[in-house]
C-alpha cells in the first residue's frame, strides 16, 4: 500500500469511480436549482465532495467535465464556466488537505474563500461572454443598479457575481462536509485523512 501526495495523478480506483458520481451530483443539483428557480446554482456539491474526498486534481477533474457535459445537454454557456469549476476544485481540496474544513466553524470560512475565489475567477468571463451579467436575477438586478450609479462594469460585474456565489458556495460546502461526515466509515477509510490517495502497487 503506498499513499500519494496531495498533487498525485496516480489514482486509485474508488478515486476514479468518485469522478462520475461527484458529476451526477453537481448535474442534478444545477438541474433541481434551475427547475425550481432558485437564486443558487448548487452545481458543485459533488466537485466539493470529491475535492474532499480524493483531492483537488480529483475534484477539478470532476468539476471539468461536469460543466462539458451540462453544456452539451443542457446550457451551452456552461462550457466557458468549467475554468471556475477547475478552480473550485482545487480550492476545496488544497483547504481540506491542510485541514482547513475539519469542523462546521472551519467549513462556513472556506465556503466564504471558496465563494470568492469562484468570483474572482468567473468575474472576467461575465465580463467577455455577458457583458458582465451572470444571468441570475438577484445578481443581475444589483449589477444594473451598481452600473447606473457608478458607471463601474468591473464593480457592477464582481458584485452581481459575489451576491450569488458566496451564498452558493457557503451553502455548497456545508452541504458537502454533511455528507461526507455521514458516509459510512469503510468509504471514508478509501482515502486516508489527509486526501491522500491510496493505492495497491
Amino acid at each position: 500500500m503506498k499513499k500519494q501526495g496531495m498533487w498525485s495523478f496516480r489514482f486509485s480506483t474508488a478515486a476514479l469511480v468518485l469522478i462520475p458520481a461527484a458529476i451526477g451530483i453537481n448535474y442534478i443539483g444545477k438541474l433541481f436549482a434551475g427547475l425550481l428557480k432558485l437564486p443558487l446554482w448548487l452545481d458543485s456539491i459533488g466537485t466539493v465532495l470529491a475535492s474532499m474526498l480524493a483531492g483537488p486534481v480529483i475534484g477539478a477533474l470532476a468539476g471539468a467535465i461536469n460543466n462539458i457535459i451540462y453544456g452539451l445537454t443542457v446550457d451551452p454557456i456552461s462550457f466557458v464556466y468549467g475554468i471556475t469549476s477547475v478552480a473550485i476544485g482545487l480550492t476545496v481540496g488544497i483547504l481540506f488537505y491542510k485541514g482547513f474544513i475539519s469542523s462546521w466553524g472551519k467549513a462556513v470560512v472556506a465556503g466564504l474563500i471558496i465563494g470568492l475565489v469562484a468570483t474572482i475567477v468567473s468575474t472576467p468571463i461575465n465580463i467577455a461572454f455577458w457583458g458582465g451579467q451572470t444571468g441570475n436575477i438577484w445578481g443581475d438586478a444589483l449589477f444594473a443598479i451598481v452600473l447606473a450609479n457608478t458607471d463601474s462594469i468591473w464593480l457592477a460585474s464582481f458584485l452581481d457575481e459575489i451576491v450569488v456565489d458566496v451564498p452558493d458556495k457557503l451553502l455548497v460546502v456545508l452541504i458537502s462536509y454533511g455528507i461526507y461526515r455521514g458516509l459510512p466509515r469503510n468509504v471514508v477509510q478509501l482515502y486516508d485523512n489527509n486526501n491522500k490517495l491510496e493505492t495497491l502497487d
